[in-house]
């Protein structure tokens, strides 16, 4: 619902685009979600468990899939779902915009241990440099208290892997990480978003 001078207005809520993958960081767990966002607001859908702990760290390590079996759901894979019944699912995460404080996105590079010296020796065969980029959104829930999402910006392996036969490493992951940054900058004002 929204008011202009000739009084309130109903408008279906948009649907904007949407973030095939990004995995949120948990002491247990990592947890996988798709990001719906609308022009009202950012629905992380949970996607269901289909790698091991150690290895969704290692993807949130590193940046990029380890696995690559898993399709990316699309737009159409969620018109059956209404956006009410999506963002009232317990185990997903809804977000208005109005509540969004700020968007950061970072980027670094993976801190190896020993245990990684075969990774860290084929990157360094390859030449290419891992970043992997994250994200800060910090906003205010339906209590008024400031909360924070960080969540990492990593592709799937069906994303991944056509183009890696013509590009870098890092350039794919730069391309996927500033693809979801500008989803989000359609719907959030500029003052929040910065990298």
């Amino acid at each position: 619902m929204y008011e202009t001078a000739e009084g309130p207005y109903t408008a279906p809520e948009r649907k904007v685009g949407l973030v095939h993958r990004v995995i949120v960081p948990d002491k247990d767990y990592p947890k996988e979600y798709a990001i719906l966002v609308t022009d009202r607001r950012s629905i992380f859908i949970r996607q269901k468990k289909t790698r091991g702990s150690f290895v969704l760290r290692g993807e949130m390590r590193y940046g990029t899939a380890l696995v690559t079996d898993v399709q990316p759901k699309t737009l159409e894979d969620y018109e059956q779902t209404t956006l009410e019944s999506l963002a009232a699912d317990a185990s997903n995460i809804a977000v208005s915009h109005n509540a969004v404080i700020s968007l950061v996105m970072t980027k670094g590079e993976p801190k190896f241990r020993l245990r990684e010296f075969f990774v860290w020796l084929t990157m360094r065969r390859q030449g290419h440099k891992f970043h992997v980029y994250d994200l800060e959104m910090n906003y205010r829930d339906g209590v008024k208290q400031e909360m924070k999402l960080q969540f990492y910006i990593v592709p799937l392996g069906a994303y991944f892997k056509p183009r890696r036969q013509t590009q870098t490493r890092e350039t794919i992951l730069r391309e996927y990480a500033v693809d979801a940054l500008q989803i989000f900058q359609k719907v959030l004002p500029d003052r929040v978003i910065s990298w």
